[in-house]
């Protein structure tokens, strides 16, 4: 905290108040071969003035790029009365509702949020968040398999156009607990799940497919063929959203045909951190998930509900609670108990000001900003998109050279150029993942596009000259 007002006389007469003698009392459980004597490599200490120069120094030396990366965290603009809310006392400090009844304000933003993540999805009901994207994917595959009465294996069928980290994380968090992940391949003409392959996994016993939409390249799948191809072969379908996409794709609660007899995806999970919440050096994001009505006791983390009290006035309160905390450990689903309440209330009020309309227009101009930046890099740079057919916000482009070089060359210019996809998918050659969003104007597309321009006319001048 930037100011503690507590004086030495202060911290004395609270000490006299609760009966200890000093602080350091209040840690006698803490055996003394634990404690550190002395700390020897900390700095004198410095006053607020040069503290404060001292920071802001530092922060300046990450400067403030042009920032053409996605891969899962996304720049957007934010209105000023988000944050400007989302930080006043009352909710900055109010982390979670551990005493229900007297966290009305803070229940009612779950709630809230909750009912906007449903309609966003067209699912029946959404818990109050988890702790981001990745571990969100891992607890709807927990879900699946133990909720998918078809199956009796613990196989998660998933698609290498998922965003790779989140299949890391799938991997780390379940994968102790006897999950087995099997990757299915992708077109390499259109960077979309490779439909043609699916007949080899008819049959086989399978608790759910993972459908990621917009995928990790950008391209839209074809989610209506996945998920009646998967309800055929008595998979659950967990869909991955980018929760801003949703205001003009088809939302996962409507997925597939219905020729199977069963529509729309059973677990909706995604990353929240595109709703008001600011790229902010790796975190905090949050993670939502969504599913329908008779999975709800399955589902990790808790539930706000809205109810009558004894005299018919309306409120708030934690209707379902699927921590071990909460209940009996043999009835827990997961040791899942925070919501990151703080990002979750940043985004009701995110979501509550752009209204539908807005959000449109915000996805609009982010499917927009995307064709122009490709097409620019098309013309100008002699680049070219890796895959065809539909995409959302993010694009593979080709190069001719290694990408790593060339996106030094451009953070030298003040530019975040992509994402360097050739460590994770060395079968395509030299590819660059790029992002645009509704904060990138023309201008910034003409710098992108002026500065990589150069960079590649340095180095094949280099290579010539070597």
């Amino acid at each position: 905290m930037p100011f503690i007002p507590h004086t030495p006389d202060d911290v004395a007469d609270m000490l006299v108040a609760i009966g200890v003698a000093s602080v350091e009392d209040l840690f006698d459980e803490i055996p003394d071969p634990l404690k550190i004597a002395a700390l020897d490599d900390i700095p004198q200490a410095l006053s607020e003035m040069e503290i404060g120069r001292l920071m802001t120094e530092r922060a300046g030396l990450d400067g403030r790029l042009l920032n053409f990366i996605g891969a899962g965290a996304y720049e957007h603009h934010i209105p000023a009365a988000v944050w400007a809310i989302a930080t006043r006392g009352e909710f900055y400090s109010a982390y979670t509702p551990y005493q229900a009844e007297a966290s009305q304000g803070t229940l009612q933003v779950i709630y809230e949020y909750q009912s906007m993540i449903s309609a966003l999805t067209a699912m029946d009901v959404s818990n109050a968040s988890l702790y981001d994207g990745a571990s969100a994917l891992a607890e709807s595959c927990l879900t699946a398999v133990r909720m998918n009465r078809a199956s009796t294996s613990r196989r998660i069928l998933m698609p290498r156009t998922v965003n790779p980290l989140y299949t890391r994380v799938t991997s780390a968090i379940a994968g102790n607990q006897g999950l087995e992940i099997e990757t299915l391949g992708f077109d390499p003409r259109r960077g979309t799940s490779l439909l043609d392959a699916l007949p080899a996994y008819e049959g086989q016993d399978f608790a759910a497919l993972v459908v990621q939409q917009p995928n990790f390249f950008g391209n839209l799948e074809e989610i209506d063929a996945l998920t009646d191809w998967a309800h055929r072969q008595r998979m659950w379908v967990i869909a991955v959203v980018n929760p801003t996409s949703l205001a003009i794709l088809k939302p996962p609660g409507e997925w597939g045909t219905a020729a199977v007899g069963r529509r729309g995806a059973d677990i909706v999970c995604g990353e929240g951190q595109p709703l008001g919440v600011p790229l902010a050096g790796g975190g905090p994001y949050f993670g939502f998930m969504a599913t329908r009505m008779e999975y709800v006791r399955q589902m990790p983390g808790r539930i706000v509900g809205r109810t009558l009290d004894a005299e018919g006035r309306p409120g708030f309160s934690l209707t379902l609670q699927a921590r071990e905390q909460h209940i009996r450990r043999s009835k827990a689903t997961s040791n899942i108990c925070t919501n990151q309440g703080l990002m979750v209330t940043a985004a009701t009020i995110y979501l509550s000001l752009l209204g539908a309309d807005g959000l449109t227009r915000v996805a609009e101009a982010c499917r927009e900003r995307t064709a122009q930046l490709v097409q620019t890099l098309e013309r100008r740079c002699g680049l070219r998109a890796a895959f065809s057919g539909p995409r959302f916000h993010e694009a593979v482009l080709e190069l001719d050279r290694p990408v790593a070089p060339v996106l030094e060359g451009l953070a030298r210019r003040g530019i975040a150029g992509g994402l360097d996809l050739g460590p994770l998918y060395p079968e395509l050659t030299f590819p660059l993942l790029v992002c645009a969003t509704e904060t990138k104007t023309t201008a910034d597309i003409d710098a992108f596009a002026l500065a990589l321009h150069d960079v590649l006319r340095e180095s094949r001048s280099v290579s010539d000259a070597a």
